[in-house]
C-alpha cells in the first residue's frame, strides 16, 4: 500500500499521510478505497496525477467536464468534491448551476460550451460527433484533444468506481466527520432532488454540415 501511494505522490506528502501527529491529513476516502488493490491504485493515481497536475487543457476547462460527467452519472462524491474545489480552478457558482441546468447562453466561451456537449456525447454515444469534433480541432492541439477524451472517460469510471463502492461524503479515513460547506449541502441538494438521468443533455447550435463519412483532417497544430 506505501509503495503505490510513494509511486504516485511526492515523498513529503505520502509521509503526511502516513504520520500520526494531531495535524497529519487523512489519506483521503476515494484513495483509501482503491488502495484496497495497490497494485491498480499505484499506476492510475499516477496516471490520474498527469491529467490534474501537468495537464495541456487549462484546469478550468478540466473542471467544467467532470462536473458535467458527475452531474449526468449522478455520482454524489465525485459531484459534491469537485463543487468544492470549484472556486480554485475559476470556476463559479453560476457556472456550476449551468453544468447542472445544461444552458450556459451567454457565460461560457464557445470552447467551454463545445467540451462540455462533447462531454455529453462521450456519455450517451461514446465518440464525439464530426461537428463537435471539427469545431474542437479549430480550438485545441492534438494533445489537447486526446486530453478531452482522457479526461471524459477517467472521471466516468471513477463515478462508476465511487457509486458502485458507495463512497460516503465527508467521512475520513479515521472516522471524524468534517462540517460541509453550504456550497456542498446545496450541490448535494441539488444533484439529490434530480430526477431526470439524462441531466439536460448540453448542446450547441452550428451552422456546420455533418458530413455523410467519418473521415476527419488531422487536428490543426499549434
Amino acid at each position: 500500500m506505501i509503495d503505490a501511494l510513494r509511486s504516485a505522490y511526492p515523498t513529503e506528502v505520502v509521509d503526511r499521510f502516513l504520520s500520526t501527529a494531531p495535524d497529519a491529513p487523512p489519506v483521503p476516502s476515494a484513495i483509501a478505497t482503491m488502495l484496497h488493490h495497490p497494485a491498480l491504485a499505484g499506476p492510475w493515481l499516477a496516471y490520474n496525477n498527469v491529467l490534474l497536475w501537468s495537464p495541456t487543457l487549462d484546469d478550468r476547462l478540466r473542471e467544467l467536464m467532470v462536473l458535467r460527467v458527475a452531474w449526468r452519472t449522478r455520482s454524489k462524491y465525485e459531484w459534491v468534491q469537485h463543487v468544492k474545489l470549484s472556486d480554485r480552478y475559476g470556476v463559479t457558482l453560476a457556472d456550476v448551476e449551468a453544468v447542472s441546468t445544461g444552458t450556459a447562453g451567454d457565460a461560457w466561451t464557445p470552447l467551454e460550451r463545445d467540451l462540455v456537449a462533447a462531454t455529453d456525447q462521450l456519455i450517451d454515444d461514446y465518440r464525439i460527433d464530426d461537428d463537435t469534433w471539427r469545431r474542437l480541432a479549430g480550438q485545441l492541439n492534438e494533445r489537447q484533444l486526446v486530453e478531452v477524451v482522457f479526461v471524459v472517460g477517467t472521471y466516468t469510471c471513477l463515478a462508476m468506481a465511487f457509486k458502485s463502492f458507495g463512497l460516503q461524503l465527508y467521512r475520513t479515513t479515521t472516522g471524524r466527520r468534517s462540517q460541509p460547506r453550504t456550497v456542498d449541502v446545496r450541490a448535494w441538494t441539488a444533484l439529490s432532488q434530480s430526477t431526470s438521468h439524462d441531466g439536460n443533455r448540453f448542446s450547441t447550435s452550428s451552422s456546420a454540415t455533418r458530413p455523410s463519412t467519418r473521415a476527419r483532417a488531422a487536428p490543426r497544430q499549434k
